[in-house]
């Protein structure tokens, strides 16, 4: 099996974190525009993320990134109103996207429509014309990790996690929730992939995940395998205390 772009990075704390995830956006995006002229990054929601949209938004960080150039996506959604709490568009919205210079033109949310399966066929037909038919290729792809190994709305079990057609789907869970999400095919298209992984809680999580027997039915996190591109790891210390890994270069996927 063809060896993986993979590096593991350690910050100290969750404030550590959230700025060096910072950091990476703005280096992703002024490289994405230097060498294609525009930055099309995918967000994901949880709380992990949102002190790194804040740093984004403020100096200075704020004036790092091309923002003329970036259009936004996500990786998945709830399937629930935008104005409800729990929509990850409504939370990137508040931490920095209405903060910073960006038309609505430029922003690109997963639709609530009457059911999960017509929001996630809507998506994919945006996605279809924004890159013209062809297969969609992020220049940078923020992901989180989930307790259970899923990342995105890629859930342990779920018939998702097969689906090597369809960009975009709709989840149901066994808890009644619905959710869409892109699917594993797009979201290995991705020039860089960046986890973003905070707290002790998620410690078995991540070792399973980065040492453990492969396992993707029941951890899902492990189908993410950029074909052309690189997968980036960054850890806090207390999610990282059990791994053996050391920073830097993973051979993490190659077996």
């Amino acid at each position: 099996m063809r060896e993986l772009n993979c590096h593991l990075y350690l910050a100290d704390d969750y404030s550590a974190l959230s700025r060096r995830a910072a950091e990476l956006f703005a280096e992703e995006a002024r490289t994405a525009v230097a060498k294609r002229g525009r930055f099309l990054v995918l967000l994901s929601g949880g709380e992990t993320p949102r002190h790194c949209y804040e740093l984004l938004s403020r100096k200075p960080l704020r004036a790092l990134v091309p923002w003329h150039a970036a259009e936004i996506f996500w990786g998945d959604e709830r399937f629930v109103p935008p104005g409800d709490p729990r929509n990850n568009a409504r939370m990137a919205r508040e931490a920095f996207l209405d903060h910073v210079p960006l038309s609505e033109g430029q922003i690109h949310p997963i639709p609530f429509r009457n059911s999960a399966h017509e929001s996630a066929e809507q998506y994919q037909a945006q996605l279809l014309e924004f890159f013209a038919g062809a297969p969609p290729r992020f220049d940078l792809a923020l992901l989180g990790l989930g307790d259970n190994g899923h990342t995105a709305s890629l859930f342990p079990g779920t018939p998702v996690l097969d689906e090597k057609y369809r960009w975009v789907s709709e989840v149901a869970l066994e808890d009644g929730q619905q959710r869409i999400t892109l699917t594993v095919p797009v979201l290995n298209q991705s020039a860089t992939v960046l986890f973003l992984v905070s707290g002790e809680g998620k410690a078995q999580v991540l070792h399973e995940v980065l040492e453990g027997t492969p396992n993707p039915q029941r951890l899902p996190a492990q189908l993410i395998r950029p074909e052309h591109g690189k997968l980036i790891w960054l850890a806090d210390r207390e999610a990282a205390r059990m791994l053996t890994l050391q920073e830097g270069e993973l051979s993490y996927g190659t077996k």
